[in-house]
């Protein structure tokens, strides 16, 4: 396959019960369908956890934009995400020296939470913006010299209703159209 036919758009999508998933799936359907957007299953793809590195690293270095799209467990990543980050970006190829594949990308989380907006903060029942939690992956981009982009987070998403959860893919389908537009530009 001609690596510039690549869509520049990758979304690693995690999550590990996506048959229970009212939001991620569909979410995940709908970004298949966009142009220009790539959508990698990691938990179809490795039934195993026994991730392959140099695939991965390829397609990451074919993205203009790396999409982590998930649901919030234990106020981190799913278990395989996480497995997936300290595998793939490697010392010397993500960040460090020599590292410079991911130099100048853009990173975006698309998250979900089952909690509602207002339990994140320092009066909520989590004690800290949801925000806070993501700035593992924050650090991350910016160790490996990427743009952070603003989270795009869906809470209370197990109570939401039909039109909330329309109203959500179509703004992350908004946003990452119009970055493939953007980057193929």
């Amino acid at each position: 396959m001609d690596p510039k036919a690549e869509p520049p758009i990758l979304v690693i999508y995690a999550h590990p019960r996506p048959h229970l998933s009212r939001v991620n799936r569909p979410l995940a359907t709908a970004l298949k369908s966009l142009p220009d957007v790539t959508v990698h299953d990691l938990y179809s793809s490795y039934t195993d956890y026994d991730i392959d590195v140099v695939a991965e690293q390829r397609a990451l270095a074919r993205a203009g934009t790396l999409v982590f799209q998930f649901p919030v467990q234990w106020y981190s990543v799913p278990a395989l995400l996480k497995l997936w980050l300290d595998e793939v970006l490697e010392s010397g190829w993500a960040y460090g020296p020599g590292g410079t594949a991911l130099r100048g990308k853009s990173v975006l989380v698309v998250a979900s939470t089952g909690g509602h907006a207002d339990s994140y903060g320092t009066d909520g029942a989590h004690g800290h913006s949801i925000e806070e939690y993501m700035l593992p992956l924050e650090q991350t981009a910016v160790l490996c010299g990427m743009n952070w982009l603003a989270p795009l987070v869906l809470h209370d998403a197990n109570q939401a209703d039909a039109r909330t959860l329309a109203d959500h893919i179509g703004r992350v389908s908004g946003v990452l159209g119009g970055a493939a537009r953007v980057a193929a530009g």
